[in-house]
């Protein structure tokens, strides 16, 4: 009788000791759901990562292989014109570009009487 005690007494030490190193020691349960979290983060980066490497390597074989990519550029970035063109820049007046960016931040301020009516 005194045997099983000692026996039951040493299965719930192993139990509790267990227990412990299930919930709070190394590689515990809390870790591994930290570690899988970190794992889901990673792997959403690294699919925006691999969508951003897709459209350069993209257009970096349109600036190899096609001058509209290179015209286009060239275009919008150096202001290049071909021989021929007219090239025309708008310029808005400041007082205009200051009402039109008010109008946008309230329009019910920027509205007169009598579009009201």
């Amino acid at each position: 009788m005194r045997t099983l005690r000692w026996v039951l007494l040493g299965l719930v030490l192993l139990l509790g000791w267990l227990q412990y190193r299930l919930w709070f020691g190394i590689g515990s349960a809390g870790e591994v759901s930290a570690l899988e979290a970190q794992v889901a983060h990673q792997d959403r980066e690294n699919g925006g990562l691999k969508e951003r490497n897709a459209a350069l390597a993209a257009e970096v074989r349109d600036l190899k292989e096609g001058v509209a990519a290179v015209e286009e550029r060239a275009r919008s970035e150096l202001g290049m014109v071909k021989p021929g063109e007219v090239f025309y820049r708008v310029v808005e007046d400041p007082a205009q570009r200051a009402a039109a960016a008010q109008e946008e931040d309230d329009p019910a301020e920027a509205a007169t009487p009598a579009e009201m009516d």
